[in-house]
């Protein structure tokens, strides 16, 4: 499935929000090392298929590299390494969330993405104050617990 430039094919019809639900937010859910995580959907700009990722020298071990997009130099992190998860070596086979956080763009580099869905604004703290990167998390309808991504915290602490 080629992904790139545009993810409004995942976008479900059942979950679209109307503008006046203000107890909703929109996340886009991804799995990395088997956990479900979500990002609000107002930082995603794309998400990239098999990207080539140049690496760096001298760089903290989740900066895998960067890539070209378009002309802009985009760092990529990967996921796993930040949480303290076993690091996938083949690289071909994740995806790249290209995200937007003020005026920064920075890529992550996650398993698999799901889809958009609505989560509530009012979510649980996270189990563990050690989890610098998540705000929150909550129940889905399937019966899984996605925790979500604090994306000021991915661009100021690292």
């Amino acid at each position: 499935m080629n992904m790139s430039n545009n993810f409004s094919e995942i976008m479900d019809e059942d979950f679209m929000v109307t503008e006046a639900d203000d107890n909703v937010n929109k996340y886009l859910t991804f799995i990395s090392a088997e956990l479900t995580y979500g990002i609000p959907i107002e930082n995603v700009v794309e998400i990239i298929t098999n990207p080539s990722i140049t690496p760096l020298p001298m760089v903290p071990t989740f900066v895998k590299g960067i890539i070209n997009l378009r002309g802009q130099i985009v760092p990529i992190i990967d996921i796993r390494e930040i949480m303290n998860k076993p690091v996938c070596e083949d690289t071909s086979i994740l995806c790249v969330i290209i995200l937007e956080i003020g005026s920064i763009s920075i890529g992550i580099l996650v398993d698999t993405v799901l889809q958009v869905i609505n989560a509530p604004n009012k979510m649980s703290e996270p189990p563990s104050k050690n989890l610098d990167f998540i705000s929150g998390m909550t129940n889905l309808s399937d019966g899984s617990i996605m925790f979500c991504l604090d994306c000021d915290a991915l661009v100021s602490n690292k």
